[in-house]
């Protein structure tokens, strides 16, 4: 880890105590995983840190680990411009309370993000401005990211256009 991550994730630890569930690196990315209640502090304080701004939300993105008890995750990511360091930021929540507070009020680009996230994952953003389905219809009661959707959709549950 270099140093002004190390300065980063101090400065996370430092602010947020024990809602930093644990940190560890992946080739070279650093990977900061949090209560999800701890996501917007952080996200601000990334965005409005002096030495080492963050002023780039670059994606935000789920996964269905299915297996585990804490099936969703909700992963983010930013990028210092200034430092040109990036920071991964982690969420993770149960199938039946898939719920994480929205970013969109630090970082508006992170709407978007949140809204195909909902759309393939089915995790809710609470105080997102605008969260709707991005790519599926607004009534389809699927989403075809999570691990347990039929390989070849859900027959008869949205039209398809006609051959020929």
């Amino acid at each position: 880890m270099n140093s002004i991550i190390e300065q980063v994730v101090s400065g996370l630890r430092e602010r947020l105590g024990d809602a930093v569930e644990d940190v560890r690196e992946f080739r070279d990315d650093v990977i900061v995983v949090l209560s999800r209640d701890a996501i917007v502090d952080a996200a601000t304080w990334l965005r409005d840190h002096e030495e080492v701004p963050f002023p780039l939300c670059e994606d935000v993105f789920g996964i269905d680990a299915y297996s585990r008890k804490q099936r969703f995750e909700v992963n983010y990511h930013f990028y210092s411009v200034t430092k040109k360091v990036r920071i991964h930021l982690k969420v993770r929540v149960e199938e039946d309370d898939a719920v994480v507070p929205s970013i969109t009020a630090v970082y508006p680009g992170a709407g978007w993000y949140e809204r195909e996230t909902w759309d393939m994952i089915g995790v809710r953003f609470s105080g997102h401005p605008d969260l709707r389905r991005a790519y599926m219809p607004e009534d389809y009661e699927y989403h075809p990211l999570r691990k347990d959707y039929p390989l070849m959709g859900v027959p008869g549950s949205i039209p398809l256009p006609k051959r020929g």
